[in-house]
């Protein structure tokens, strides 16, 4: 296959098994990867606007893969499909299905006991997905609009999951001492993409 991609630091690369389900042949570069996932990214997010799901819907697998099918599926074939590769970041391959299932039913206990403030369960949301890593690819596009939608019609009471600077950093601080073994700069990122999202 034609596709070569120059990697910036901190992204997952795709080994070679995942890089051959590229639906369009015709892509070389990452340029080309970009646009055409981009646009297929800008048609999940039509999906998910103006739509209200009950949050045991929204917090599900079923979701989760349905938001990276739609926003990748035309431009992969394995979109909407845990990794079956270990990465960079992420648990291990085979404890995907898990640490998934284990997050949602930990935010469903969070949305039903006020467990959290409302931007404390978006960042605790995101971070722990990110952790996860489920998919090879889209790891960033597909949190950011999986959390939105998790804020917007869990129930969490977010009108908008976007959150200032000085709150993502206090949230950031109290959570970053109990997840010891985490890279305090992948931690980090995942914060400051949310709210710059």
């Amino acid at each position: 296959m034609g596709l070569e991609i120059e990697y910036i630091e901190g992204q997952t690369p795709l080994d070679e098994d995942e890089k051959e389900g590229l639906l369009i042949e015709s892509i070389t570069t990452r340029g080309e990867l970009d646009e055409f996932e981009q646009l297929n990214i800008e048609k999940a997010i039509q999906w998910t606007l103006g739509k209200k799901w009950k949050p045991e819907y929204i917090i599900s697998e079923k979701f989760v893969k349905e938001l990276h099918k739609r926003m990748f599926c035309e431009v992969w074939s394995w979109a909407g499909v845990f990794r079956k590769t270990n990465k960079n970041i992420g648990v291990d391959k085979y404890d995907i299905g898990v640490s998934l299932k284990h997050l949602l039913d930990d935010c469903l206990y969070w949305l039903e006991n006020k467990t959290y403030s409302d931007e404390e369960f978006a960042i605790r949301f995101k971070y722990r997905i990110v952790t996860i890593h489920c998919f090879p690819n889209g790891l960033s596009s597909t949190t950011k609009c999986n959390s939105k939608s998790v804020c917007r019609d869990s129930g969490a009471g977010l009108e908008s999951p976007y959150l200032s600077k000085t709150k993502m950093r206090c949230t950031y601080e109290k959570l970053q001492p109990t997840h010891t073994g985490t890279k305090i700069r992948d931690l980090h990122i995942a914060f400051t993409e949310f709210s710059a999202s």
